[in-house]
């Protein structure tokens, strides 16, 4: 099946930051692939709702890590859209070990964040190079704040995103000038990713965080998903940039 509508990829797109920028894309005219890991029903209804904003879409449920997995997602994007536009590498994940633990993180734990978050984001890449080349497209990786500077995210997420960060700026690097590559470092985030960390201090460091934003609130996946879709619409000569979205906090502490 054939379609003149750009079309899209965005890893992890069940929840949170992928959710949000595979419905800013749909909204925006594109097709949309939607992966996830886990979260089945999240992601159909992630589908469903990119389908009301009159996107065509492919459910592609792959573990970013596993290489012959995401080279079956890419060969499955290419047939159901016959092209790829925009890369969202978005699939993340973390330890709840408290960063000051050394002894109680195990290396199974630091090797699956980094499988996900920096392997992943390799292998996802790679597969959709010769459909991104074609279209003379992009891609944008979602970082973090933490990748950038010191922070209390469990160490192997810390730095994990800091190799997001170096992956960012060396692909731009090696991929232009047909390709574009740029990355996101939202700061403290709304919604369950923080819920999940902070536990029952998240509304109170939540509300702390805000105070000390020059904005006064916390960075939410709609905030994160409109800085994306700048770096892919508008942005022509950017690349191997790292946009911090932090509504100022970095900026000012």
């Amino acid at each position: 099946m054939t379609t003149q509508k750009p079309a899209a990829l965005v890893t992890g797109a069940a929840s949170g930051i992928g959710r949000a920028a595979a419905l800013a894309l749909a909204r925006a005219g594109y097709d949309v692939a939607i992966n996830y890991s886990r979260s089945e029903a999240a992601a159909k209804a992630v589908s469903e709702e990119a389908e009301k904003c009159g996107a065509r879409t492919l459910l592609v449920r792959c573990d970013v890590s596993d290489d012959a997995g995401v080279r079956a997602m890419l060969k499955a994007v290419q047939e159901e859209f016959r092209r790829l536009d925009v890369l969202i590498n978005n699939a993340g994940t973390t330890t709840e070990v408290n960063s000051k633990d050394f002894d109680a993180l195990t290396v199974e734990e630091w090797d699956r964040v980094f499988a996900v978050n920096v392997r992943g984001l390799f292998l996802v890449t790679r597969a959709a190079l010769p459909m991104l080349r074609a279209s003379k497209g992009c891609i944008v990786n979602t970082a973090s704040i933490v990748g950038l500077r010191p922070g209390p995210q469990p160490l192997p997420y810390a730095a994990s995103k800091a190799a997001v960060v170096n992956l960012t700026k060396t692909l731009a690097y090696n991929l232009g000038p047909e390709i574009r590559v740029n990355a996101v470092a939202p700061g403290w985030m709304e919604g369950d990713w923080m819920q999940r960390m902070l536990k029952d201090k998240y509304e109170d460091l939540m509300g702390r965080r805000a105070k000390l934003t020059p904005l006064k609130r916390c960075v939410t996946a709609e905030d994160v998903a409109e800085t994306m879709m700048s770096l892919v619409q508008s942005n022509r000569f950017v690349t191997g940039e790292v946009i911090v979205i932090d509504g100022g906090f970095s900026s000012s502490t």
